[in-house]
This record gives C-alpha cells, sequence and structure tokens, in this order.
C-alpha cells in the first residue's frame, strides 16, 4: 500500500484556516521560547507574498521598523503560530508586492485598502 505525500502531510496541517491576502496588513502572534519561559511576540506588517503549498506553504510579512524594512518568513503550518489577524485588507494587482522594498516612508507601507 503506497502512501502518497498529501496523505502524510494530513495529519500535520492545521485544523484552522487563515484568511488574509497579499496586501492584506495583518498581526502574526508568534509564540516564542526564552529560557524555559514562552510568549506571545506580535509582528505586525503587510503580507508581501506566499509561495508554497500544504505543509511547506510560507508567508513573508514586510514592516518599516526604525527606518529600516524588516522582513520574516512565517512557515502557515507551525505550531508556534497562535493567530493571525487581519488589521486591513489591501487591494493589489499582483502576486509578489517585492517593490516596497525599494520604496522609502510612508511610501513603503502604503497599499490600496479594499472596500467593501
Amino acid at each position: 500500500m503506497k502512501k502518497r505525500i498529501a496523505d502524510v502531510e494530513k495529519k500535520h496541517m492545521r485544523k484552522e484556516e487563515f484568511k488574509f491576502d497579499i496586501g492584506d496588513t495583518v498581526d502574526v502572534h508568534f509564540r516564542v521560547s526564552e529560557g524555559d519561559k514562552t510568549r506571545i511576540q506580535i509582528f505586525s506588517g503587510i503580507v508581501i507574498a506566499k509561495k508554497g503549498s500544504g505543509t511547506r506553504e510560507t508567508f513573508n510579512v514586510r514592516r518599516i521598523s526604525y527606518g529600516e524594512g524588516v522582513e520574516r518568513v512565517f512557515p502557515l503550518n507551525s505550531p508556534l503560530i497562535e493567530k493571525i489577524a487581519v488589521k486591513k485588507k489591501g487591494h493589489v494587482k499582483r502576486a509578489k508586492l517585492y517593490y516596497l522594498r525599494g520604496r522609502k516612508g510612508k511610501k513603503a507601507t502604503k497599499v490600496k485598502e479594499k472596500v467593501g
């Protein structure tokens, strides 16, 4: 009896599904362990890319911190992600928003807001 990759990955997938798209401004509540203590750290920013499928699916979040652009890649099915809260829906025409890397100031955080 052959097992397909999808069957093996299914038991490692999350039960709940996160509803967000590229261009959305999100808060990612990520569990961080420091020594023997764990705490929830919030990383807020714009989702600039999603890639992969199944257990290997990831998404990139970018924010501006003290004038520097900071990006972080999160695995979507990681047990360390507590929740993803969408603060603002964005309306974009591209699948990857890498052009935000070249922008400065407020323009680096502006994506058209989706109304309705």
